[in-house]
């Protein structure tokens, strides 16, 4: 069975950093594509970035050159460094796995961490 269990969310000034970390189990992340996506209240959950198998990364157009995906294969790790950060990226973060080669679209993944909480204030 498939589990992705997120950690490293809290609370930061703008400008700062946070690190997340989605530790999988049940599914190799050297062999999925994994994504991380954010959802604030009332709004849509929104593809964030994802990383490939074979280690291409992806990034939507608000996080590019702030944020940072990466996987560590010996430890089944995927991590978010999400580092300016702005009120507007508070969000509730979910890592997820597809099993599609590579995709951004919350839709075509089928697991799903339980979230971790960002919180930017200004």
């Amino acid at each position: 069975q498939v589990r992705l269990v997120e950690s490293g969310g809290g609370s930061v000034q703008a400008g700062g950093s946070l690190r997340l970390s989605c530790a999988a189990s049940g599914v190799r992340v050297s062999t999925r594509c994994i994504g991380w996506f954010h959802q604030a209240p009332g709004k849509e959950r929104e593809g964030v970035a994802a990383i490939r198998a074979g280690g291409i990364p992806y990034y939507a157009a608000p996080v590019k050159g702030r944020f940072t995906i990466s996987q560590n294969n010996a430890q089944n790790m995927v991590y978010l460094q999400m580092n300016s950060l702005k009120p507007e990226d508070a969000a509730m973060y979910y890592c997820a796995a597809t099993k599609l080669i590579g995709s951004s679209r919350a839709a075509d993944f089928n697991c799903w961490g339980q979230g971790a909480q960002v919180t930017v204030s200004s």
